[in-house]
């Protein structure tokens, strides 16, 4: 599921409450311009997204789980409409090619556990695609393809950073997002999701890596459910690593960082302070790099162009919710209770 910008509960409940009570639908959740969010869609969402647990939520964090997935629903609702009006909707051809890029790794029945583990068939799974597909061209007509960086951004970001080219030894630039069975209090990440026993981590930290085996973005996966108080804000960035460091590190984690390539992500890395999935995004040898070097100017580049995207995403979504009419009547029907109260 795309997903960006979390709200705030208040937030949620305010977007549609606009002083007016009406009778709620037993099957509606919400709608957007009309179209149906229902219970069922978000009660299949909310168990692949946040699976079976030893621990039962309590009733007050079920339904602030359950807002917080309505949200993302009605988000993409929006989005797959603007997609449609603008004839950007994922045909057929690229659903069973996304299908079968993702299936391909798994034998059948490895397959069918994965999705079973996010409580999803095939058509279910199609259907997603098929959104995340036609959103996915949206944003890259939209958003996207209007990004500049020109040589001018790439210098100016070079001369004001050029320290951090540096490197008194060999180097590797990191992410990891991390899963523990006991839950910090420090750690704040978007969705407020912390694994709460070692079933919890090992189910969560297995649906990420599903997540992002179908595409999605790690550094929002890191942002939304690390529970690394230290990077999950910074999308999971560890900034340059030296060798040295890696050295004294778990003998699993170095294994896995060391025999994956720039641009690829780890398995599941067991440790003792729980599970960790980790992004390579370079390696680099030791010394001064130059602004001539190629890998620095993409470096920059990529910084640069991923810095501007979040900004004009985020101003997106605003002004998208602004052009559409959402009730959601979840949302409604709390605020009714609390007022009857």
């Amino acid at each position: 599921m795309v997903r960006l910008f979390p709200f705030t509960l208040v937030a949620i409940a305010a977007l549609s409450l606009g002083g007016c009570k009406r009778a709620v639908p037993d099957n509606v959740a919400a709608t957007v311009n009309g179209r149906v969010i229902t219970f069922a869609d978000l009660d299949k969402q909310v168990q692949a997204q946040f699976m079976s647990a030893t621990e039962r939520p309590s009733d007050d964090q079920m339904t602030i789980q359950k807002l917080e997935v309505l949200r993302t629903l009605v988000d993409n609702e929006i989005m797959l409409q603007r997609a449609e009006r603008l004839g950007l909707m994922a045909t057929d051809a690229d659903v069973e090619s996304k299908f079968t890029e993702l299936k391909a790794p798994y034998t059948q029945e490895e397959f069918q556990k994965q999705l079973a583990a996010r409580k999803m068939s095939v058509d279910d799974m199609k259907a997603q695609l098929k959104r995340d597909l036609s959103i996915t061209k949206l944003f890259n007509k939209e958003i996207t393809s209007h990004i500049s960086i020109s040589d001018k951004d790439v210098t100016d970001f070079y001369n004001s950073n050029k320290s951090s080219f540096n490197f008194p030894e060999p180097q590797v630039h990191l992410a990891q997002i991390l899963v523990t069975p006991m839950p910090d209090p420090n750690v704040k990440n978007l969705k407020n999701d912390k694994a709460q026993n070692e079933d919890q981590a090992r189910k969560k930290i297995d649906m990420l890596a599903a997540r992002m085996r179908q595409g999605e973005d790690y550094a929002m996966l890191a942002q939304n459910y690390s529970e690394d108080p230290a990077s999950a804000a910074n999308g999971g960035d560890l900034g340059f690593v030296p060798e040295s460091a890696l050295e004294k590190a778990n003998p699993e984690i170095r294994r896995a960082i060391q025999t994956a390539s720039p641009g690829q992500v780890t398995p599941v890395v067991k440790t003792p302070e729980g599970y960790r999935i980790f992004k390579i995004y370079s390696k680099e040898p030791a010394g001064q790099r130059e602004l001539t070097d190629p890998r620095v100017q993409q470096n920059i580049r990529e910084t640069l162009l991923n810095r501007k995207d979040q900004l004009l995403r985020a101003a997106y979504y605003e002004v998208a919710r602004d052009e559409v009419k959402v009730v959601n009547y979840l949302a409604q029907s709390i605020a009714q209770i609390k007022d009857q109260k």
